[in-house]
């Protein structure tokens, strides 16, 4: 396997920057463009490309598949667990306000960044999970013999 160490070098420093900046995005997004879903797809383009660069066996050493299917359930609990608990406080699913009984809208506030960084984490780590089902699919022998036959099949016909 050929060495890419200038892209080695450039993902090794690149990617610290991509996952900061997805964390701006994040927690940003309250304020001005932004939110869980872009930054859940900033953070995992940013292990995407570390998977590009370094192998798929690399960044499953980092982030494996139990772990992502774990942050799934998370995101979807911390969006979920956020509407429940203001039903639970008396007001309706998503009801920011019941969040602080004193300052509603500091409530909002709370609400609104707890249910971002659930769709945040959901994205990114549905984004990884997908990456990983279409990275490590190898095709089956039976599939290689027929596209070696195809292929023979093509060359006859050719000449």
């Amino acid at each position: 396997m050929r060495r890419a160490s200038i892209l080695r070098v450039v993902s090794t420093l690149a990617i610290p920057y991509i996952l900061l900046f997805a964390l701006y995005v994040q927690f940003h997004g309250d304020y001005g463009p932004g939110g869980g879903f872009q930054a859940g797809v900033i953070f995992a383009a940013g292990f995407i490309l570390y998977a590009l660069i370094f192998g798929l066996g690399a960044a499953k050493r980092i982030t494996p598949m139990a772990l992502v299917e774990s942050l799934v359930a998370l995101g979807v609990l911390v969006f979920a667990g956020t509407g429940v608990v203001t039903m639970l406080l008396g007001g309706n699913f998503l009801d920011y306000n019941r969040l602080d009984s004193h300052d509603p809208i500091h409530g909002q506030h709370v609400g609104l960044l707890l249910i971002e960084l659930g769709v945040g984490i959901t994205v990114a780590s549905v984004m990884l999970a997908i990456f990983y089902s279409f990275a490590g699919r190898r095709p089956e022998p039976v599939e290689l013999e027929e596209a070696a036959e195809a292929d023979e099949t093509e060359l006859e016909e050719a000449s």
